[in-house]
């Protein structure tokens, strides 16, 4: 049974209050990294898996892409994305990431935004998005980093007094499900090495163009000082990867 906390209200009345939410990919503290990787977009096709409110499909559609298709497994997600999009070019489809079907070579730009660590098949979705994308095609994503989910329990270790210690890590190379918190909801997530992200990538047959663990931009930092612990230990985990083969 694939788990959709969105479209319960408590979780999704919460989630709508992040920062992200409201105020969208500038609120993203990895969305400078993020964009720098974005291959040209104009006259492309893409394709954007566990798209949630759309913030990054309508990216894609303010720099001309030909088509743009958000997918996510949530009907509130996408209630939100439709309400706040008004773009042609652009069409969402609820359905678990997992299971949609697409063409051969259909997508010159894959892209996905914090969804992976959500779903458990990885490599069997490295398999399909090499499929789908064309020659020399661009797969991007962002996940949390394998750091920040090794644990159940992602928090910071604090001393008596409350003051930040460390982040632990513990049980990092037993791969699988964590029933984590996750704004104040218990939430599964799955758990993969950082040599299975990339390995995966690897044996699907992608080049791997660039790894990123991004921190918070100086712009950013100014803005929010309390983003400045997010320098003591990677977040999150971005990677660029290209289709070098037609097959």
């Amino acid at each position: 049974m694939k788990e959709n906390k969105y479209d319960d209200t408590n979780f999704f009345t919460a989630y709508q209050k992040m920062p992200r939410s409201v105020k969208g990919l500038e609120a993203a503290g990895e969305w400078h990294v993020l964009k720098a990787l974005m291959p040209a977009l104009r006259n492309k096709n893409v394709l954007d898996l566990g798209c949630g409110f759309g913030w990054h499909c309508r990216y894609a559609g303010e720099q001309q892409a030909d088509s743009v298709i958000g997918v996510d497994i949530s009907e509130n997600m996408l209630k939100k994305a439709r309400d706040s999009t008004n773009d042609p070019a652009i069409s969402f489809i609820k359905m678990p990431i997992e299971d949609v079907e697409f063409d051969s070579a259909q997508f010159e730009v894959v892209i996905s935004s914090l969804a992976f660590h959500y779903i458990e098949p990885f490599e069997r979705m490295c398999q399909k998005v090499h499929n789908w994308l064309k020659k020399g095609g661009t797969f991007l994503f962002s996940v949390e980093h394998p750091i920040f989910t090794s644990q159940n329990k992602q928090e910071w270790y604090y001393d008596k007094q409350g003051n930040i210690l460390h982040w632990p890590i513990d049980h990092y190379q037993e791969e699988g499900s964590r029933q984590t918190i996750f704004l104040t909801e218990k939430v599964i997530k799955y758990h993969r090495t950082l040599s299975t992200y990339i390995n995966s990538l690897i044996s699907a047959g992608f080049y791997i163009k660039s790894v990123k663990e991004p921190a918070p931009s100086e712009e950013m930092l100014q803005r929010m000082p309390q983003m400045k612990d997010e320098l003591r230990r990677p977040m999150f985990l971005i990677i660029s990867a290209e289709k070098i083969d037609s097959q």
